[in-house]
């Protein structure tokens, strides 16, 4: 049985991820972005705990690591929160992977959540503060920096996975690829004892894939890290 943390588990990709955790019998601790939106996850009971604040906002960024270190180490981190083609892509979807994992005490096993439009994404980290990055910009910098922890953390697993262009509320109803395949590798890769390989790879319904070329480059990877360090105040241990 596995302490897993699922962020942004209200709805869609996080709450399917993090219902299949539970069925499974591992302890879930689910992160929302208001209480409000506990109505939409079921029986409180459900879960081990649960976590509040806003990934848009660096200072609830850093409430909810707080909360989540009530816990206790966690086996695995899973990364879903996401928001696309809004002013705060950059914050949700790569300031606050980094500044949770930053903040914590470093699980077993990291999974991030990319997306395929991550190969058309920039390398130019002065959008990281300028607020003109895109959603393909910010899947790439986190995909780097699932690739970077992988590298870097002896003892943590990390990954990456694009779930696909599924029918959640991010991607319409009329999204082509099949919904529970979207949240079937990051459960995979949060509680299965064998995978290989064991970090460091991008993976597509629980087959690797290979990631733009820069999300592999060790060198962008640590500007990538300088950046964020920078940006936030918090340096990575």
């Amino acid at each position: 049985m596995a302490l897993v943390l699922v962020t942004g588990a209200a709805a869609g990709l996080g709450r399917d991820t993090a219902n299949a955790l539970a069925d499974d019998g591992h302890e879930v601790v689910i992160h929302v972005r208001n209480p409000a939106r506990l109505t939409e996850v079921g029986d409180p009971a459900r879960w081990k705990g649960v976590v509040t604040g806003d990934l848009a906002e660096p200072e609830e960024i850093r409430g909810v690591a707080r909360q989540a270190s009530g816990f206790g180490r966690f086996d695995a981190v899973i990364h879903n929160a996401g928001v696309m083609n809004r002013p705060e892509d950059v914050t949700v979807n790569t300031v606050a992977p980094y500044l949770l994992t930053a903040l914590m005490e470093k699980p077993a096993r990291l999974v991030h959540l990319s997306s395929s439009m991550h190969r058309t994404g920039s390398t130019d980290l002065r959008q990281l503060t300028s607020g003109t990055a895109s959603y393909d910009d910010t899947k790439l910098w986190v995909t780097a920096l699932a690739l970077a922890f992988a590298s870097r953390w002896e003892g943590t697993s990390s990954h990456a996975v694009d779930p696909g262009w599924v029918p959640t509320r991010m991607g319409g109803r009329g999204a082509p690829d099949d919904l529970t395949a979207g949240h079937q590798t990051q459960v995979r890769l949060a509680t299965h004892p064998d995978v290989t390989p064991s970090t460091g790879g991008y993976w597509y319904h629980q087959q690797l894939q290979t990631p733009h070329p820069a999300a592999q480059d060790e060198e962008f990877q640590a500007r990538l890290i300088q950046a964020l360090e920078r940006h936030t105040g918090v340096l990575l241990g």
